[in-house]
């Protein structure tokens, strides 16, 4: 009976509703905890909402992840050398981002805490040696090793958060994430510890129930600083098969934050700007200003998010699709600043989601 497809699905389905409900709760309750205190978010002229709006939300994913990696450690005690080595340095960047989230500190310091959670993980599991890219050959990065797997997770940890800019697009994003890295480990039979980023898929759905717009409560550093940072180690912890598959799948799945974040980076620096200065260059973001809606920028980078997850796991899933996958993942790499950018040009020349039948 417990090896049946549909225990299967129901042991999944429990974990999900569990989890998702748990964060939603504890959304609930940041709300009304932050409100209390005066943790707000501000308007500002950098901002995307127009009344202050209470911050912190994220510490819901952070209490979720962490109950579900304790109780796999339970479960599992030859996994707890990973999961501590994974979620303590990913604690401690949450620690420091909730600390700017209340009283907001230098830009050093929280850059010092990230290079020091980074290195932790990093030399615990070691630096992301090679990448397999199917059919158009393995990438082996040897010398480079370390300081690209260092600018990998510190990279990300910080883009999740330039990222988190309007309602629901760091939420969508964390989830399509988490359940695109849970797939590919159920894929490869590792059930219970496809539960920790499942957890995390789920919790981030959970605080979605708040954040998609009009948000109630923005996720906060504490948030998006500790997806990023976990979404980044999670390959280096339980990633380690041949050519470390789950590098790619979770660089598909964020190629659109990724993207958008290089993309604005680049070009801030061409025009010499203080690229530490908050602004609103981010292509997401100028999505906005030229009129779509919240919803809709979130959803286009959710839905960006699924297809590159599902181009990556297709051949661990069905094996025959190999092929069609490499080819399908070349593409999407091209599709995305195509499209991104491609949007951000049209809605400048005054192009209006509302006449082409498209509803705020």
């Amino acid at each position: 009976m417990a090896n049946t497809p549909e225990y299967a699905v129901g042991v999944w389905a429990a974990v999900a509703i569990a989890a998702g409900s748990i964060a939603a709760w504890l959304t609930g309750m940041v709300v009304g905890w932050a409100s209390s205190r005066g943790i707000l978010d501000h308007p500002n002229s950098r901002s995307s909402h127009a009344r202050p709006t209470p911050r912190g939300g994220g510490l819901a994913i952070v209490a979720v992840t962490t109950i579900a990696a304790m109780i796999i450690a339970i479960l599992l005690p030859s996994s707890g050398p990973q999961l501590a080595m994974l979620l303590l340095p990913a604690l401690a960047v949450a620690a420091i981002s909730w600390r700017d989230d209340i009283r907001p500190l230098s830009t050093r310091t929280r850059l010092m805490v990230h290079v020091g959670a980074a290195a932790i993980a990093v030399g615990f599991f070691g630096p992301v040696e090679r990448v397999d890219l199917g059919r158009f050959g393995m990438i082996e990065f040897g010398v480079l090793g370390w300081p690209l797997t260092m600018i990998w997770v510190v990279g990300l940890t910080n883009a999740f958060n330039f990222m988190d800019g309007i309602d629901g697009i760091a939420g969508i994003t964390a989830a399509a994430t988490g359940v695109a890295i849970a797939l590919m480990f159920g894929a490869g039979g590792e059930t219970l510890v496809a539960m920790l980023p499942w957890s995390f898929a789920a919790a981030a759905v959970g605080f979605l129930s708040f954040n998609w717009s009009p948000a109630r409560i923005f996720m906060g550093d504490v948030g998006s600083a500790f997806c990023g940072f976990l979404i980044a180690v999670l390959p280096l912890a339980f990633g380690r098969g041949e050519g470390l598959p789950l590098v790619l799948i979770t660089f598909l799945t964020l190629w659109p934050f990724i993207f958008d974040t290089g993309y604005t980076l680049i070009k801030r620096i061409a025009r010499r700007e203080n690229v530490l200065e908050a602004h609103r260059g981010h292509l997401y973001q100028r999505l906005v200003i030229a009129g779509w809606s919240h919803r809709r920028v979130a959803s286009l980078y959710g839905l960006l998010a699924a297809v590159g997850g599902g181009v990556a796991i297709a051949p661990l899933v069905v094996p025959a699709a190999r092929p069609v996958a490499d080819a399908a993942l070349f593409a999407f790499v091209l599709t995305v600043p195509a499209v991104l950018v491609g949007l951000v040009a049209l809605v400048g020349q005054g192009y209006n989601p509302a006449s082409q039948g498209l509803s705020r």
